[in-house]
């Protein structure tokens, strides 16, 4: 019989367990926990979204900073805890110190994160009696469960596992994601969880992650909604042996680029899991005058509905990308701006050009399409991942309980 698979409790010093509680009346699993064995250094990004979840809160008073030293994270599918007043902070508190309980830690060294439907309670006895059964199950054969059981819309499983050396010590770093609908953090309905075994400071780790979270998790877009409850929490279990990594040593930039290949893995995985898409494609802008104007110019064309449409459909209408810079705060001059699909410029000099129709639209036919926009103002430069938007989406969230 096969081992089961390991992701998230690949770096020592993890246990996870995954279970059903009742949350999803589909019976599948929605509750999980992810715990050290101590208090560890922990860091923490979230959502910029103005309405924001209990779990969200939860965190943020917890960890004032973003970065700390936690015990570990409980994670609810099937309901958001979002929009439910003072009760659902009450319950966010709730299901840390139910966790914590059974951890033999401090309330306030668990961390919680919920997804699902907006507005609803959470049904506490079935989730106490979850969390119960989950701390029982902890180890380091449910990482499948753990990461099923914060799925909602996603059609797969989503996880990564990175090694390093620091100083001749092995490090390991290993993530899950869920996330496929309501995606486009400004850190999507997106919730991570990162583990490693590297002895690293809380604000090390928390400088690792934010970069990490701008160049990654805040580059895709599915439907350029924001959720409330957008989290990513990173774990370090000091295990590995290596020296205590701090900012501005060589073993910070190998853990750092570890951290970014990791992140990378995952956001990748999140974006080719939208609602109903069917293709990914990258938009890189490049010549901005300044990186926030290319971030600014990029995710506007990547989030754009036209654009999305027109990758779907393998047009090849350079048009819309042209309207989707124009429409963004950043700065744009049409008479420098080239545009190139594939490879082959399609716009310059304020104009479309003559290309190779077949072999634009066979590029777009493609599972991985490129978008490159040279903005001939500076030297700023960004890329985003987007998806198209396919008939499927529409039926997704048509049908999606509100």
């Amino acid at each position: 019989m096969p081992r089961p698979a390991r992701h998230i409790t690949r770096p020592k010093g993890f246990h996870a367990a995954g279970i059903a509680c009742g949350i999803k009346t589909s019976g599948k699993n929605d509750l999980a926990i992810v715990a050290a064995e101590t208090d560890v250094p922990t860091a923490i990004v979230t959502t910029r979204n103005q309405v924001l979840g209990a779990p969200v809160l939860w965190c943020r008073r917890v960890l004032p900073r973003g970065y700390g030293k936690m015990r570990g994270i409980v994670i609810n599918a099937g309901c958001a805890n979002t929009c439910t007043g003072p009760a659902g902070l009450k319950d966010a508190a709730a299901m840390a110190g139910e966790t914590a309980k059974h951890l033999g830690a401090e309330t306030e060294k668990v961390l919680v994160a919920s997804t699902g439907v907006i507005g609803h309670p959470l049904p506490m006895d079935k989730i106490r009696r979850g969390i119960a059964k989950a701390a029982g199950a902890l180890g380091t054969s449910g990482d499948s469960a753990a990461l099923r059981a914060i799925m909602t819309t996603d059609t797969r499983e989503k996880a990564g596992v990175v090694t390093a050396r620091i100083g001749g010590q092995k490090i390991t770093l290993a993530g899950m994601v869920k996330g496929s609908g309501m995606i486009s953090p400004s850190m999507a309905t997106m919730i991570a969880v990162i583990t490693t075994d590297a002895a690293i400071t809380p604000r090390s780790l928390h400088k690792a992650l934010t970069q990490a979270v701008e160049k990654t998790f805040n580059a895709i877009t599915v439907d350029s909604d924001t959720s409330t409850s957008d989290t990513v929490a990173a774990f370090a279990s000091g295990l590995a042996g290596n020296q205590t990594i701090t900012p501005g040593a060589h073993p910070y930039s190998v853990f750092a680029k570890a951290m970014l290949e990791l992140c990378d893995k995952l956001a990748r995985a999140v974006v080719a899991d939208g609602e109903g898409a069917t293709r990914v494609f990258e938009v890189l802008v490049r010549g901005a005058r300044s990186e926030a104007d290319a971030r600014t110019a990029a995710k506007a064309v990547a989030d754009s509905p036209l654009v999305k449409c027109a990758v779907h459909g393998a047009d090849p209408n350079w048009g819309r990308i042209a309207v989707a810079l124009g429409k963004s705060a950043a700065k744009i001059v049409p008479e420098k701006l080239r545009i190139r699909i594939g490879g082959l410029l399609v716009f310059s000099g304020g104009t479309g050009r003559e290309f190779d129709l077949r072999r634009v639209r066979s590029h777009l036919r493609g599972k991985h399409i490129r978008i490159e926009c040279d903005l001939g103002l500076g030297r700023g430069a960004y890329t985003a991942l987007g998806c198209d938007l396919s008939r499927r989406y529409v039926t997704i969230n048509a049908d999606y309980h509100t």
